[in-house]
This record gives C-alpha cells, sequence and structure tokens, in this order.
C-alpha cells in the first residue's frame, strides 16, 4: 500500500491544519517564487496546468466567515491550507461578481469587482497571496455569453433602439404582434425570446430572461470582454473557467429549430413542458466560436502562464479535438465530459472515451472531470445506494490515475451525496422552481461544504443558505482526517502518487484487456521507468482478474503494489489480482 511515511503523524498535521491549529508553511513558496528562473524553467513553470489538480469551489457553499450562511472569500482563504495538504494545484471559483443572484452569480451585472456577499476586492487581493503562498493558483469562471439585465451594458441597450449599446445585445422583430421572431428555447425552460415594450422588439436569452445573450458580432463587445479578462489577470488570476462557450452565436438566418421526434413521430416533450429542438449549429455551436477562442487565447498570451478552460459539453471527440484549435490556438482544456457523464459503469464506454482521449485529440492535454454545480454528484449519477463510498473510490482512481488534467468538485473527497428538496417551497434554483417536478434543481448538489461533525458541519455560524444533508455527522473532513481507509485519505493518497510518480503524472495511457466486460484496465508508460497498471472492478461482484500485457513489450507479471482497495490482498502476480467489489489495483511492474 503506497502510504505518506507514519499514518499517525501525518494525520496530526492534517488534523490540526483542519482545525485551524497550525498554518502550512508558505516561506519556501515565496522564497521560490521570489527566485529568478531560468528560461527552461520558466517555460516548465508556464506548463503547469498540464497533469494538475483543480478543484471547483461553489464560494455560497464552501465556508462562511461571517455568520450571515453564505460561503465568502474570507471563508475560502480560511481553508487554503486544507486545499495544499490535500495536493490541490489550483482551484475554480464559480462567479464572485456582482449579481443579481436570479442564477447565483451567473447573473453577472459588474464584470470587474466582487459581489458584496462574497466580499470585497481587497478580500479577493488577499485570497490571491495567500494563494500563491500555497503555491495554488486562482482560475475565475467568466460568463461571456451573457449578461445580467441589470448590467449597464444592458439598461442603456434597453432603453432606446438609438441607443450606442443597442447592438451590443441581440434584438429582433418578432414575426407578428405577439409571436417571437421563432422557436428557440431557453436551455432553462420556454422561449429564448422576451418581448420589451418600450422599443417593441424581442432579446434574446439563451438562459433566463433575466440573462440576455451579447451580440458576439460586435467588435465593442470583444473588447470590452477581452479588457475584463486582462482586468483580472492583472490581479494575479491565472486564466478562466469559459461559461457556455459554445452558446456565443446564433444562426445569422434566425430559422426555426427542428423538434426531436420520438419512435412514433410525436414530439419529445422536455421537463418543462416544452417540445425538444436539435440546437446544434444553430444557437449552439457555430464555427465562428472558433474565432473567439483564437482572439481569447491571444489575450491569455500576454500573460505567460495563463490558461483557457472551455464549459464543453460535446457528444463526439472531434468537435473536442477542434476546441483546442487546429494549430493548438484556442482553449487550453476544453472539458471532456464524454468520460466522466457517462453516467453508467460500462467498462466498454470508458475504455472508448478514455482512448479517444489518448489518441484523437492530437497529443492535447485532456481536461476530465465528473461532477459540478450543474449535475447531481457522483452518488446520484454512479451509486447503487450499497457501494456508492467503494465506487467514488473507484472513479477517483480512473479520474487521477489517467493522463489528464484532473478537475473534481468540493466534497467528493469526502463523498458528500446529492441531497435535493423535498418541496417545492424549498427550492432556491429557478431551474427547479420552473421544471418541479421533473426537474427538481441544482440545490442537491450545492449543499455546503461539510466540515465538521459539530453544528451545520462547520460551515457557519448561523443558518446556512441551503440546509446540511443528514450525512454530515459522519461524512465529513475531520471524521475522515483521522480514518486512514477513508475517502479523503484515498484521495490524498492518488494525489500524492500522481505527484511523485513521473509515469502516472505524464505517462502515456494503453488501454488493456480490451474485451473485458466487467474491469477496466490500462496502463501508464514512459520509456525507461517503470509501467505503472491499474484495475478497476466495474461490478459488485469479486472478480479474479490477470492482466494481459500484450502491447506493452513488458515480460513480467511481478508488480509492487502502489495503492489497493482497503482490505484487499497484494496479488501474488499480476496473473492473480483478487479484486473486491468496485475494487481497485494499483502496481508497478518490476
Amino acid at each position: 500500500m503506497f502510504t505518506f511515511g507514519k499514518r499517525s503523524a501525518k494525520f496530526l498535521i492534517a488534523l490540526s491544519i483542519v482545525a485551524g491549529l497550525i498554518s502550512y508553511p508558505a516561506h519556501a513558496q515565496a522564497q521560490k517564487a521570489a527566485a529568478k528562473a531560468s528560461p527552461a524553467t520558466q517555460a516548465s513553470a508556464n506548463d503547469w496546468w498540464k497533469g494538475a489538480v483543480v478543484y471547483e469551489i461553489y464560494p455560497r457553499s464552501f465556508q462562511d466567515s461571517n455568520g450571515d450562511g453564505i460561503g465568502d472569500l474570507n471563508g475560502i482563504t480560511s481553508r487554503l491550507d486544507y486545499l495544499k495538504v490535500l495536493g490541490v494545484d489550483a482551484i475554480w471559483l464559480s462567479p464572485i461578481y456582482p449579481s443579481p443572484q436570479v442564477d447565483f452569480g451567473y447573473d453577472i451585472s459588474d464584470y470587474e469587482n466582487i459581489d458584496p456577499a462574497y466580499g470585497t476586492l481587497a478580500d479577493f487581493d488577499r485570497l490571491v497571496a495567500e494563494a500563491k503562498k500555497r503555491d495554488i493558483k486562482i482560475v475565475m469562471d467568466m460568463v461571456m455569453n451573457h449578461t445580467s439585465d441589470k448590467h449597464k451594458w444592458f439598461i442603456e441597450s434597453a432603453s432606446s433602439k438609438t441607443n450606442p449599446k443597442r447592438d451590443w445585445y441581440v434584438w429582433k422583430d418578432g414575426k407578428a404582434p405577439g409571436v417571437p421572431p421563432n422557436n428557440w428555447q431557453s436551455d432553462f425552460g420556454h422561449s429564448a425570446w422576451q418581448f420589451d415594450p418600450k422599443t417593441n422588439q424581442y432579446y434574446y436569452h439563451k438562459f433566463y430572461i433575466q440573462q440576455p445573450d451579447l451580440n458576439w458580432d460586435n467588435p465593442q463587445v470583444r473588447k470590452a470582454m477581452y479588457d475584463t479578462c486582462r482586468f483580472w489577470m492583472k490581479r494575479g488570476v491565472y486564466g478562466f473557467r469559459l461559461d457556455a462557450i459554445p452558446t456565443l452565436f446564433e444562426d445569422p438566418q434566425d430559422r426555426d429549430e427542428q423538434v426531436v421526434k420520438d419512435a412514433n413521430g410525436n414530439p419529445k416533450i422536455n421537463a418543462y413542458g416544452d417540445q425538444e429542438l436539435i440546437t446544434e449549429g444553430m444557437t449552439d455551436n457555430l464555427p465562428k466560436v472558433h474565432d473567439v477562442e483564437k482572439e481569447l487565447r491571444q489575450v491569455i498570451n500576454e500573460f505567460p502562464g495563463r490558461i483557457l478552460i472551455g464549459e464543453t459539453y460535446f457528444s463526439n471527440v472531434a468537435d473536442l479535438r477542434r476546441s483546442y484549435g487546429i494549430k493548438n490556438d484556442e482553449l487550453h482544456l476544453p472539458m471532456d465530459f464524454q468520460v466522466g457523464m457517462i453516467n453508467k459503469l460500462d467498462p466498454a464506454a470508458f475504455r472508448l472515451r478514455i482512448n479517444e482521449a489518448e489518441t484523437q485529440i492530437n497529443g492535447n492535454e485532456p481536461l476530465f472531470v465528473f461532477d459540478n454545480h450543474d449535475n447531481p454528484r457522483l452518488d446520484a449519477r454512479y451509486g447503487d445506494g450499497v457501494h456508492d463510498l467503494e465506487i467514488e473510490r473507484m472513479i477517483s482512481t480512473v479520474l487521477f490515475t489517467s493522463r489528464d488534467t484532473a478537475l473534481f468538485y468540493y466534497g467528493d473527497e469526502i463523498g458528500m451525496k446529492t441531497t435535493p428538496p423535498t418541496r417545492i417551497e424549498d427550492v432556491k434554483d429557478p431551474v427547479g422552481r420552473t421544471g418541479w417536478p421533473k426537474e427538481k434543481g441544482r440545490d442537491g448538489e450545492r449543499t455546503p461544504m461539510q466540515w465538521t461533525p459539530g453544528p451545520n458541519a462547520g460551515f457557519t455560524t448561523g443558518t446556512p443558505w441551503l440546509p446540511i444533508p443528514p450525512t454530515y455527522k459522519t461524512v465529513n473532513v475531520e471524521t475522515e482526517v483521522s480514518d486512514y481507509d477513508s475517502l479523503l485519505n484515498w484521495y490524498k493518497q492518488l494525489i500524492e502518487l500522481r505527484r511523485n510518480n513521473p509515469v502516472v503524472a505524464t505517462g502515456k495511457n494503453v488501454m488493456l484487456n480490451t474485451s473485458d466486460t466487467k474491469v477496466l484496465a490500462w496502463a501508464r508508460q514512459i520509456d525507461g521507468q517503470p509501467t505503472v497498471v491499474i484495475a478497476c472492478n466495474f461490478t459488485a461482484e469479486p472478480q479474479k482478474f490477470a492482466f494481459d500485457l500484450s502491447g506493452t513489450n513488458l515480460t513480467t507479471k511481478q508488480a509492487k503494489t502502489l495503492m489497493k482497495t482497503p482490505g484487499s490482498a497484494d496479488p501474488a502476480s499480476l496473473d492473480e489480482v483478487n479484486l473486491p467489489p468496485f475494487g481497485v489495483y494499483i502496481g508497478q511492474v518490476q
């Protein structure tokens, strides 16, 4: 079993950090940053994101520092030592800008400030500085598709048809009195067109009515948004996660979208009671998005080491490949949801998608993500209600031992559960209020972080903005730190293995046992380094597994165990690996 050293000492240090008794020593990182790097070292530093571990924080739910029940920037700063010990390289913050909070921050009214609920610009600067001391980088969420209807740009745009900012947004005449320009729908239900009686036109909103879409054909819009990126990078931000980036453009002819039909030829109806439409090529994934991505890359390149992450829900690897740019001059890391959102434990599907990322994106770095603030947590999408812990241990193994940049969501490391509201009266997310009861919204995956078994799970001294799930008594950081076999310590070990073993960090992926329907297995290889092999049992039954190493140029079946499911035995050889239900084995071939 791979270990950190003496268990008791490690737990004492980690527990002290969680309890706030000591601080992680940052002087070494500060001195390192102050030293002048050689050109080769600097080039390597600029590629920090390759193989990095990125942690998504939903600030509203991470840590409250002032007792108002809402997480904030100072709360995040107070937990940086925890993230450092966990092994996080960067944190992605979902939006913290001023906002009416219709979509909890994704409706931005000012791109160059901080919402008072989260703190101030001074608090943000302190977070960046303290994170830098711990060698943790800050990545911000940048919402470019739309603004809030309370943004000064839209207020001006809506004031008259002759206002200079009128064409900063998408305005159209209706087909007839009371009839929208076409049948386009909001992703959050009903028509994507909102009538403005003052100017007698409709404005387009891909999402909520209060989120009017910007007109990205307008060069002034592009310049304003690029300057916003520069504003934050000058404050030390290391890049942006680009929200809904494929939706920047719409069909210039404003044609109706096609209706999706079922096997009987009848229109399919979604959770909002609307007909399902085919958005591809009409309001989603238009070619002009790539022009913007190239321009953004040039802006980012003004600040060495900065990155672009894309929210890219693509259905095929070809679209994913294009998001990197034909000349690798667009996004550094488009999110590969084709792996993490398979949403069933199917070894063949995992094998196919992981291999596509290895072989069909021109050697680029894949970004794997299994969880985020918009999707039910892992337990709801992969769990069986009996083996959830083992399944989450197995999924984290896929995430951290594949060749990728690994992105995970706060609370995944302790096994937080999806906890949706049971009554419409308790729903905070407008998606749930619109789609209830078929669509319960996203509150269930946004509940507060569970730090301790104490009051409000250590999240707040006030009333939390969402209820604390009842699982917090046992599913929390403080409890899991002191349990060597906990999911939290499994995450720590995987990240430590990834950091210290160059083969796990950067080696190529080679899929093994490619016809196996129960076990997903692969090798990580670098010329001249010992091969690492991984096996994950995708079933609830024990499996006796033999690694098929053909295609790896290996002749031995002897291996040193690096990690394995707690309680399982070391195999005598790679021909005799006993995997428990949803069990994991990681070995270094000797």
